[in-house]
């Protein structure tokens, strides 16, 4: 084919999606607080849009967890508590250590091409830094942890991510003590980023393990104290200095 023959017709996202996204970035950025109502009346008007693609886009969110629906009272912001936030810097740390170790067994030359991708990522998070654009900050951080995932080349895990990570951005945005102290932000990426070059998945388990604690709400541990020390359910030998 040739000329416009050969153009693709381009696929317009369906409103309920738009909607969807529009709502999550108002969540993500504190327009909707925890525990704030989102009526589906209030919002179709608002966007001048019938109810039946927000009814949708809303269902969305309840699957995502980012909403929580009431029987007969309406849906509502997912209301985090600590643990929550515990919980979903956990469940990060499960996906983010088993995207390591695809990436860890690699030959050099592979884990390299990743390194070199993870650090250009750094450039950004160190020019919001020096901003203290704290919000661009945890987005540039999130985006950084979504390539390391992406990079061990399983869909699902990237997916399943995908949603754990915009739940780490409203954790951001509510739980101030969910983010590392400004002088740990960048040596932590950096460490991470060379243990993964090193192909150390026994230092980057640690390392990742501290870095996505959250302040003293950590659900599991890694000491050798009672069972002895696990990644998750495998005996993992002591080998750290």
């Amino acid at each position: 084919m040739r000329g416009v023959e050969a153009l693709s017709a381009i696929a317009s996202k369906p409103t309920a999606v738009i909607i969807a996204d529009q709502l999550r970035e108002g969540i993500i950025e504190g327009a909707f607080s925890p525990g704030d109502q989102v009526n589906e009346a209030q919002v179709a008007t608002r966007l001048n849009v019938s109810r039946g693609p927000v009814r949708e886009a809303l269902h969305r969110l309840v699957q995502e967890g980012l909403l929580i629906s009431r029987p007969n009272r309406g849906v509502f912001v997912r209301d985090l508590t600590p643990r929550d936030v515990a919980e979903v810097f956990e469940a990060r740390e499960i996906i983010e250590c088993a995207a390591s170790e695809r990436i860890t067994e690699r030959p050099q030359s592979e884990r390299d091409v990743t390194a070199d991708e993870l650090d250009a990522l750094l450039d950004r998070m160190s020019a919001a830094l020096e901003h203290d654009d704290w919000p661009q900050l945890g987005r540039e951080d999130l985006q950084f942890h979504t390539a390391l995932v992406g990079a061990a080349g399983n869909t699902r895990m990237v997916r399943a991510y995908e949603t754990l990570a915009t739940e780490a951005l409203i954790c951001l945005t509510h739980f101030p003590g969910a983010y590392p102290s400004r002088d740990r932000v960048l040596p932590d990426h950096r460490e991470i980023v060379q243990q993964l070059r090193d192909g150390d998945m026994e230092r980057l388990h640690h390392t990742l393990h501290q870095h996505l604690s959250f302040d003293g709400h950590e659900l599991h541990t890694h000491d050798d104290e009672g069972a002895g020390d696990f990644r998750h359910g495998r005996p993992e030998h002591d080998t750290i200095a």
